[in-house]
């Protein structure tokens, strides 16, 4: 509602300004748009309206949306025109176009392509695509069926006084063929993988353990590795294994979850975070894992590189953790890529959603969930949770705005190491509350806070019973035996 009443607001003023005409361009997520178009329509019925979004190198939204799903979620909106816009050049927005063309055969088109894709000259931003070449895609959006045809980014006068030309010159052939159309049928070939042990388990409604480890700054994982067996004698399920935590450089956790998986029969779950990666890499890091049978993911953004070892590295991405979600349940699980192309065979992950249980907005966080379940999570998994109420006060939130929150979750955990490790967390880190009581409690412990931050953390697990399906747990500063502490104690008869 917040964005309809945004949009009505300035579409209204242009409506009141005379207007005949309102294009919603560049647009990324197809609910925005949705709405924009629904306060178009409020504010006067009467002007016609374009929507039009914009889709990254790869030919989706950063939601993971393809071409045909975007040509049917933009026609059902009930836009006069629809279309995209921006992205990269007229080949790309041609091929795009067939795609929403063959979804869409009724509907009317608009596309409006960048003048190719940008690079920076002596500081800057240049767009390479000639005049004449948008002459040539102009012919050839005109014999797809586009009815608007246009410029965006980098495009001049001169780029569409070209293409009027062109399209005013009946003998006009187009020097360029547009050969992609839609993705090539799927091709899959052998026996599907069996679920993930931790798959099954969730599916039996068990109560699940996982421990949060991070991988070593070197190359020696005997440490991590002694560590893991140790969680594992004391019953826990999974190890999950962070990927750069705080942006700080460490081997890569797909390595680390082989090692575990490999050398101990335990199970992993990769943490994947969709920042400083290009959807190429992103696809080809998923397969990676796959092929070594690391398939327990939780997909996240990832610490910003600002703060960690090397500020000025890459912190760009190209897909959303909803988008990322998307990809891998519906396309890689599906057998095919980003793009349509078959894999092969459909991979088999089981994937995790990060959730805040306690946030200040309670609202904003479910829409945010509901994104991610839409996308195909299997699972949650939690910040650190020291407020039982609260949980059951978003559950009950959940429940009466969708219905019963039927996705497992596994509540994060962080044992409070002392008195300066609480007030740290409670003061300092983003989402963690620490009621008073509890505070007392690790003030009052001295020498022997670590062990009362294991019965907390144990009590508050107990408490949460019923209302989760397993328990996250994050040891401070490696202290992994705490977190065999408390699985154990959850063993104890209360």
């Amino acid at each position: 509602e917040q964005a309809f009443e945004a949009f009505y607001e300035q579409i209204a003023a242009l409506i009141l300004g005379g207007v005949d005409l309102l294009i919603l361009e560049t647009f990324t997520d197809l609910n925005e748009i949705a709405e924009a178009v629904r306060a178009a329509r409020a504010a006067n019925p009467r002007v016609p309206v374009v929507a039009s979004m914009t889709l990254t190198r790869d030919s989706t939204t950063i939601y993971g949306d393809s071409p045909r799903e975007i040509a049917n979620a933009l026609a059902a909106t009930g836009a006069d025109v629809i279309g995209v816009n921006c992205s990269s050049g007229p080949s790309q927005l041609a091929r795009v176009a067939q795609i929403m063309r063959q979804a869409q055969p009724e509907a009317l088109l608009s596309v409006m392509p960048n003048g190719g894709f940008p690079e920076l000259v002596n500081g800057r931003v240049m767009y390479p695509a000639a005049p004449d070449y948008f002459g040539d895609y102009a012919v050839i959006l005109r014999d797809i069926g586009v009815t608007i045809i246009g410029g965006c980014c980098g495009t001049t006068p001169e780029h569409i006084r070209a293409m009027r030309t062109a399209l005013d010159t009946p003998e006009r052939k187009p020097r360029i063929v547009v050969t992609s159309n839609e993705p090539s049928p799927l091709h899959t070939s052998g026996i599907p993988e069996a679920p993930t042990r931790l798959a099954q388990k969730l599916a039996l409604g068990k109560f699940v353990t996982t421990v949060e480890m991070a991988p070593p700054r070197s190359f020696n994982a005997q440490k991590i590795l002694a560590s893991a067996q140790m969680l594992q004698e004391a019953g826990v399920d999974c190890i999950d294994v962070s990927d750069s935590p705080m942006a700080r450089m460490r081997m890569s956790p797909w390595a680390v979850c082989h090692l575990i998986q490999d050398r101990l029969g335990m199970e992993t779950i990769l943490h994947f975070p969709t920042r400083g990666r290009n959807i190429l890499r992103v696809q080809g890091d998923l397969l990676a894992a796959h092929a070594l049978n690391v398939r327990n993911i939780l997909v996240i953004m990832g610490d910003p590189t600002a703060i960690g070892d090397y500020p000025e590295a890459n912190d760009k991405y190209d897909i959303v953790p909803s988008g990322l979600i998307k990809l891998i349940k519906q396309n890689l699980n599906g057998g095919q890529d980003q793009a349509g192309n078959s894999i092969g065979q459909p991979t088999a992950f089981t994937v995790a959603c990060a959730l805040n249980l306690t946030p200040k907005d309670l609202d904003a966080e479910i829409q945010s969930l509901r994104k991610k379940i839409e996308a195909g999570a299997d699972f949650a998994m939690t910040q650190s949770v020291y407020e039982p109420h609260k949980v059951e006060l978003f559950l009950k939130r959940y429940e009466a705005l969708y219905g019963k929150l039927t996705l497992p979750i596994l509540v994060g955990i962080l044992p409070l190491y002392g008195a300066r490790h609480a007030a740290f967390l409670n003061n300092e880190v983003p989402g963690i509350s620490i009621p008073e009581s509890i505070m007392a409690r690790i003030n009052a412990a001295g020498d022997v806070a670590p062990a009362v931050g294991v019965q907390i953390a144990a009590e508050i697990l107990r408490d949460l019973r019923g209302m989760v399906q397993g328990a996250y747990i994050i040891p401070p500063f490696g202290k992994y035996e705490m977190a065999a502490e408390i699985v154990e104690s959850l063993a104890q008869p209360v």
